[in-house]
């Protein structure tokens, strides 16, 4: 892809067209925000993953970059984001215009299309800038991000509640569609008695008539394999129709060879196929099917609220203590500081640190090596728990609509830096409102003169 064209601002009229900066109130928080923030790092960080050729330049850095910032600190959908942008001057002010807008500069695609070009190691940015506005604003000290609470949670996919029964008859009525759709006739489609065993098996599971439930099952297992079969012997040796039905037939292939106890990756979702199943030990769930995030916070709260430090994205449903081999290093490297101290829960025991930081980390309930100040920090490990809960329920973490396992990793990075942006604007909400307007009174204020 070609550069895109930045934008710069030019302070020119337009008689025809109303400045933005005439319209609305220049002590918005959003205002404020935007003119703190380092585009020229963004655009440097953002334009890594374009190149020099010929062509038609993509949306201005700017513009895309704001847009994925108010999504995730305001929770809106694409289509939301779109509807909003368009009639909100401060959101557009906020992406560079320098003029209102009637109509939209972007398609909602485009959204989509950016955010799977920058991937997850190029929107890091964002939290880092989040960070660098945070202390260019004194929300934070660089000294507040030495010592970190890490923690880990399910982020969870947009999928149901995966059943055995659902599953078999969903992949079946899949490979129904595609052997229509591809011209293949089938000796039999069981639409009509694969429903009907379907409801069967949920009527009996529901009244815990489980020998019914089963029988039901192996019906809707059987009519699965004899579709499987029917349509390897119809497509044959054809590499056109054996390579469009690769992938849908080993997926029913998997689904109806699974065991509910058996070892390694299962299927839980046909069109999330990467979809982990995590327990947590929650008592009202105990199983999320998602991925598995890791998330840091300082263990002190900074001025401005109590920011992400570092999130990241961990498939493969790993033991907390083993990803603190690959998750310090990466807090280092993204934030610029030596951590000198790690706290974390009981869940770390018998972690994999690297050896410089192994003397570090902290758990709940170590007893060796603890002073005082240790056990005070410790008392703080809970401070993370609002931040994840913050995360989920007002910035897209608490149910991830993103494809893929690179979704799970854009969504997380996405949600920490829209949770930091959130902290900014209250941030600097409350600095204008309160505490400038009382500066500039106590400068303003004549000193009285007393006689001797």
């Amino acid at each position: 892809m070609v550069r895109p064209k930045e934008r710069r601002e030019t302070g020119q009229n337009d008689i025809f067209q109303s400045r933005l900066d005439q319209i609305i109130d220049l002590g918005h928080p959003l205002v404020k925000l935007a003119q703190k923030i380092d585009w020229v790092f963004l655009e440097t960080k953002l334009g890594a993953a374009y190149t020099d050729r010929k062509g038609r330049p993509p949306l201005p850095t700017r513009l895309m970059a704001g847009l994925a910032i108010l999504k995730s600190a305001h929770d809106l959908s694409d289509e939301a984001l779109c509807a909003r942008w368009l009639e909100n001057p401060y959101y557009q002010y906020f992406c560079g215009e320098e003029f209102f807008r009637h109509r939209l500069p972007f398609e909602r695609t485009s959204i989509t299309r950016w955010r799977q070009r920058m991937g997850e190691d190029a929107l890091t940015a964002l939290v880092q800038e989040s960070l660098a506005v945070a202390t260019r604003t004194g929300a934070a000290k660089p000294a507040d991000f030495r010592q970190v609470i890490v923690d880990t949670t399910v982020q969870p996919k947009n999928v149901m509640f995966p059943t055995d029964a659902r599953l078999m008859h969903r992949a079946r009525e899949r490979l129904v569609r595609l052997a229509r759709a591809l011209g293949v006739n089938l000796r039999q489609t069981y639409e009509r008695v694969g429903k009907l065993a379907l409801i069967k098996h949920q009527r009996y599971a529901h009244a815990k008539q489980f020998k019914r439930a089963n029988k039901a099952l192996r019906t809707l297992r059987t009519q699965l394999g004899r579709v499987i079969r029917d349509i390897r012997r119809k497509i044959g040796t054809d590499e056109a129709l054996n390579a469009a039905f690769a992938w849908p037939l080993s997926l029913a292939s998997r689904v109806r060879d699974q065991r509910p106890r058996q070892r390694g990756q299962k299927v839980y979702s046909l069109h999330a196929p990467e979809v982990e199943c995590i327990g947590k030990g929650k008592a009202h769930k105990p199983y999320e099917f998602g991925v598995k995030v890791s998330v840091a916070t300082p263990i002190q709260r900074s001025k401005g609220g109590q920011f992400v430090a570092h999130i990241k994205a961990l498939p493969g449903a790993p033991y907390d203590g083993h990803t603190l081999e690959k998750v310090l290093p990466e807090i280092e490297s993204q934030i610029g500081v030596n951590l000198n101290r790690i706290v974390a829960d009981a869940g770390y025991k018998g972690h994999n640190a690297p050896y410089k930081h192994r003397l570090k980390v902290f758990t709940s309930g170590q007893k060796r090596g603890v002073t005082d100040t240790i056990k005070k920090a410790l008392r703080r490990r809970a401070a993370v728990e609002p931040v994840i809960g913050h995360l989920k329920a007002g910035h897209r973490m608490g149910r991830n609509y993103l494809a893929h396992r690179r979704g799970d990793a854009i969504n997380a990075v996405l949600a920490a830096a829209g949770y930091n942006f959130t902290l900014l604007i209250k941030w600097i909400r409350l600095l204008f409102a309160f505490v400038l307007p009382t500066l500039i009174s106590s400068l303003r204020r004549k000193p009285t003169l007393h006689a001797a």
